[in-house]
């Protein structure tokens, strides 16, 4: 009988000692050391032999042909861009996002797409029954699909060496688990070993396979950070549940740019490309109000124009509010600051809300200017022009820096009918535009009396 013995793990860089710590050592995080039981070096060598794998002789790297690279089509334009093109034989891609986002909708509506593909579907959480339920309500009955519920993963893996799929889908990796490790499913052990399972057989037999993981209160995928680093792509599906847009973004990808992102909207028949995102964000602009401004963000090569919605209201309290959805709450107490000292506006006695509209969230600092033009819009109560865009750094020192990218910019507000569009006065001198306005600004007051008038 193999012997056991309990060590410590932690979640996040899956550091291993005998006693626990407060701090790990590994990655110096706090309170990640958890308990585990750990098989014995014999149980562990036996779960090693069960392993597809061969040995890889070593080549010279001008004898590897790429030319017969092939990509799948999914279907989805949007999820193409992000993927880099398509999905790359024998990757291994991991989706995480909040319960009830649309991770395993847009797996089916997948198989839907690719009904020239022979698809093995692995769930652990749900029955057969009720995978068909899902299939039948988004038109992804084919012959193409073999549906599996299955949660020991050397089971999957003997399934996808014999039938050899064209692809793998597994929802999720928490449920997957090796029999041999008394572990329960889910655990940092399991989670780890599976998911290098997968990535072995994967690689052996050029299968992709996409990968659901589920995610903590924290809103990263749940198990050891160790798991992102093994497979070849990571990709999140952000957005409120509560609203229909959802936003895919890449945050590791060997195979593309990690700066795209592609746009859905969740309908009843599931998942909708949304090609024009700056029009869907704009639908439904209040005319003639105060404390809204429009912006643009660029995510990856991609300009998406946003409305930012500001309030300032008398305080009823001694500290005064600062509230902010979709934008960092730093950066908006470093800009309410920037405003009463550099420009003369006061919010000391204002609750200030941030808002910016569509669920979206932007890190970005061009929209600086938009969010400060929204907050003096509503202090002043002085609406700012329907036809207006503002984008622009805002310093320290309350002058407004040049931005990235300031052309594409212009281009998609011009695109979409703004005929007057402040910038910082250095990206001015750079811009061609001869269907809009174009107006250089050095400061927040300047901004606000161009966006005004």
């Amino acid at each position: 009988m193999a012997k056991i013995k309990s060590v410590y793990v932690c979640s996040e860089c899956g550091y291993e000692s005998p006693k626990w710590y407060g701090k790990c050592p590994g990655c110096e995080n706090w309170n990640t050391m958890n308990e585990e039981i750990k098989e014995s070096v014999k149980s562990a060598g036996a779960v090693s032999k069960r392993r597809v794998s061969s040995y890889s002789k070593p080549v010279l790297i001008n004898e590897i042909s790429t030319t017969d690279e092939e990509r799948y089509d999914t279907g989805f334009s949007e999820l193409n861009r992000v993927l880099g093109g398509g999905i790359v034989k024998g990757s291994l891609i991991l989706l995480g996002g909040d319960p009830g986002i649309g991770k395993s909708t847009i797996l089916m509506q997948i198989c839907k797409n690719l009904n020239n593909l022979n698809i093995l579907y692995i769930s652990g959480e749900e029955s057969k029954r009720q995978l068909k339920l899902r299939a039948d309500r988004l038109g992804a009955v084919e012959s193409n699909l073999t549906i599996m519920t299955e949660t020991d993963v050397e089971l999957v893996c003997e399934e996808i060496k014999n039938k050899k799929p064209d692809l793998v889908m597994i929802d999720s990796i928490q449920t997957m688990m090796i029999k041999e490790l008394s572990s329960s499913a889910g655990s940092i052990t399991q989670v780890r070993e599976s998911t290098n399972l997968i990535m072995h057989t994967a690689k052996d037999f050029d299968t992709p396979v996409i990968v659901v993981g589920h995610v903590n209160k924290e809103g990263s995928i749940a198990g050891p950070k160790v798991l992102e680093h093994i497979v070849d792509t990571v990709l999140y599906f952000e957005g409120d549940k509560q609203m229909s847009c959802r936003i895919l973004r890449a945050v590791k990808n060997r195979f593309g740019s990690t700066n795209e992102i592609g746009v859905f909207e969740m309908t009843d028949k599931g998942l909708r490309e949304v090609e024009n995102p700056s029009q869907m964000m704009l639908s439904g602009r209040p005319k003639g109000v105060s404390g809204t401004c429009v912006t643009c963000s660029l995510e990856g090569t991609r300009p998406i124009l946003a409305e930012i919605q500001g309030l300032a209201a008398q305080s009823s309290y001694g500290n005064p509010r600062r509230m902010s959805t979709g934008f960092d709450y730093n950066r908006l107490s470093m800009l309410l600051a920037v405003l009463e000292k550099r420009a003369g506006y006061y919010f000391n006695n204002m609750d200030a809300y941030v808002n910016i509209v569509g669920g979206l969230r932007i890190d970005e600092p061009a929209v600086d200017l938009a969010i400060c033009m929204a907050l003096i819009s509503s202090l002043k109560d002085t609406p700012i022009r329907e036809d207006a865009a503002a984008f622009g750094e805002i310093g320290l020192a309350g002058e407004i820096r040049s931005v990235s990218q300031a052309q594409q910019r212009v281009n998609e507000a011009v695109r979409l009918g703004f005929k007057k569009i402040v910038i910082p006065v250095h990206n001015a001198k750079e811009i061609y535009c001869d269907n809009a306005d174009i107006i250089g600004v050095r400061n927040l007051r300047q901004a606000f009396e161009a966006l005004s008038e």
